[in-house]
């Protein structure tokens, strides 16, 4: 079973909690990244953040709670496994485009293959709490060629979400499947104000918000162990409020 919008509603996850936590994240240099990455390290509930990426955070300034691991290639990501103990939340935020990627199968390699080894160091380090950036209409089951690449990226992104719902069991699973997102933003722009107001567009900052507030509202005590499904741009913007 998953917890959708409506079960949101009168089943929040519960009040912030006071206990400090620590995070991995994976993804830190995309849009989305960058905004949680940021804001987990000015957030003083947060004491400790791990990012595991292929190029340098935050120009390569360090912060005193960052550990930040530069990793030559995802392929490596298993060598990185000591790294992932004395964790609360595993972020992923990893993304990435068929042609960025370089093909269909690339794409696969990056969205499912790296997901699910980081979502196996995550589990076998004891890690209970998964945070996943999914997509709208995500759908592991769905039929899909590669040659049809939106019927290949909802499939895709479903198995995604399976790496830590499927192949891996954690205690809470937090899954965001925003619409389109706004990664450049002005707030006193027309561009910006439609967007926001219409609910199409979903600025970054505003689901890493969300995907924090929820991480805060977990804690060790909680016995909703069903993934909580974020699914929607106007579901993901009231949930900050819950």
């Amino acid at each position: 079973m998953r917890i959708f919008k409506t079960d949101l509603e009168t089943h929040p996850r519960g009040p912030r909690s006071s206990d400090k936590k620590k995070a991995v994240l994976i993804g830190a240099t995309g849009a989305t990244g960058k905004q949680l990455l940021r804001q987990l390290l000015d957030n003083d509930q947060w004491e400790k953040v791990t990012s595991i990426s292929r190029r340098p955070v935050l120009k390569g300034k360090g912060h005193e709670k960052l550990n930040e691991i530069v990793v030559e290639s995802f392929a490596s990501l298993s060598s990185t496994a000591d790294a992932w103990t004395d964790h609360d939340v595993f972020f992923n935020c990893i993304g990435t485009t068929r042609k960025i990627a370089g093909g269909a199968k690339q794409f696969v390699e990056v969205e499912f293959g790296i997901s699910l080894t980081a979502a196996k160091l995550a589990y076998e380090a004891g890690i209970t709490q998964a945070s996943v950036i999914s997509a709208d209409g995500a759908n592991a089951d769905r039929w899909a060629p590669e040659w049809i690449h939106p019927l290949l990226y909802t499939k895709t992104i479903g198995q995604k979400e399976e790496t830590v719902t499927k192949h891996f069991s954690f205690k809470h699973v937090s899954l965001f499947r925003p619409g389109m997102l706004i990664r450049e933003y002005n707030n006193e722009s027309p561009f910006h104000r439609f967007f926001d107001s219409t609910n199409l567009g979903l600025p970054v900052n505003i689901l890493a918000l969300a995907m924090i507030r929820d991480s805060e509202s977990t804690t060790k005590d909680n016995d909703i162990n069903d993934p909580v499904v974020y699914a929607g741009n106007g579901c993901i913007k009231s949930s900050i409020h819950l």
